[in-house]
């Protein structure tokens, strides 16, 4: 799904000319896992969340969001996209994240009753972060003024990794702040998916607007096809030669330069990760900075309905 994102953007003429700070207001990418550190917190501790996912995974998904279109669909062409957008991204600052550790719920069953200091391969006191929510800028003519907000997490409510890019209001409303924002939501996993919310009319004799979805569910439109995961891609672009979803020694120092100064700081410092339940959604901490830097507006009206139960 990931790779979805190069035909999505670049064969698609409708999203070509909205992309950008004139159409977008900011955009989301979230990796949840609804597990803890399961007695591996020892290995987990000397990286922490943010060298587990964010400086790499998640920062790579942002690259291929934001990178300008290659001259073609070769590695070496798409790779130096990437890069190019990587290095117009200034350092992160600490004002700009929120970290949190995850504590045993009282009420769940199983490990679900631990927190991650309760693992007994992880060190006393231990500030390293099981969550993290941080807003990137990128100063460049296509993106200036656009918040990259990257939010991932361990023993959280749900799997799941999406980005999720959010349109800015309609100018001139003549629906009384009736209308969500559009969004369009790229679900890499599970039950991949690519589908855009958008404002109908509300059916029966009134004029108000309701919020629905342009659904494309990978397993319903393409059922019975077999959907290789990420990790068989990768062995098979090994097999072939292909290096397209593998990370440069450039693309790799520029993604340490983002993060470091705040690595750095976090070991010196060592700050006191908020606490959130096993099983929570996050931090309130984290909705508070998406809002406030990074101009994420929940709506909170939005119903989601599988679309294989509707028949056509």
């Amino acid at each position: 799904m990931v790779q979805n994102l190069i035909v999505l953007r670049f064969a698609n003429q409708i999203f070509k000319r909205i992309w950008n700070r004139d159409s977008i207001e900011c955009v989301m990418i979230t990796f949840k896992e609804p597990f803890g550190t399961q007695g591996r917190g020892g290995y987990f501790d000397e990286f922490g969340i943010i060298r587990d996912v964010m400086q790499n995974h998640l920062l790579q998904i942002l690259s291929l969001v934001a990178m300008d279109s290659p001259v073609s669909k070769n590695a070496e062409e798409i790779r130096n996209e990437k890069v190019k957008v990587l290095r117009t991204i200034p350092e992160l600052k600490m004002q700009d994240v929120v970290i949190g550790q995850y504590v045993g719920n009282p009420n769940g069953q199983g490990d679900e009753k631990l927190g991650y200091l309760d693992d007994p391969t992880v060190p006393a006191g231990s500030t390293t972060p099981t969550f993290c929510c941080a807003v990137l800028k990128i100063k460049n003519e296509r993106w200036d003024g656009v918040p990259f907000i990257l939010k991932s997490g361990k023993a959280l409510n749900e799997r799941k990794a999406e980005i999720r890019i959010q349109f800015k209001e309609v100018p001139g409303d003549i629906f009384d702040n009736g209308c969500a924002k559009n969004e369009l939501v790229i679900r890499v996993q599970p039950d991949e998916a690519v589908y855009m919310k958008i404002s109908t009319k509300k059916p029966g004799m009134n004029f108000n607007p309701v919020e629905t979805e342009l659904d494309l569910t990978y397993k319903h439109r393409y059922e019975g096809e077999y959907m290789p995961d990420a990790y068989e891609r990768l062995i098979l672009d090994v097999f072939l030669g292909s290096q397209i979803n593998f990370v440069r020694t450039d693309e790799l120092a520029e993604a340490w330069r983002i993060f470091t100064p705040l690595l750095h700081q976090l070991e010196k410092e060592k700050p006191k990760p908020i606490p959130y339940v096993y099983g929570s959604r996050g931090l309130a901490e984290a909705d508070e900075l998406c809002t406030r830097v990074g101009k994420y507006n929940y709506s909170n009206t939005y119903v989601w309905k599988d679309s294989s139960k509707s028949k056509i």
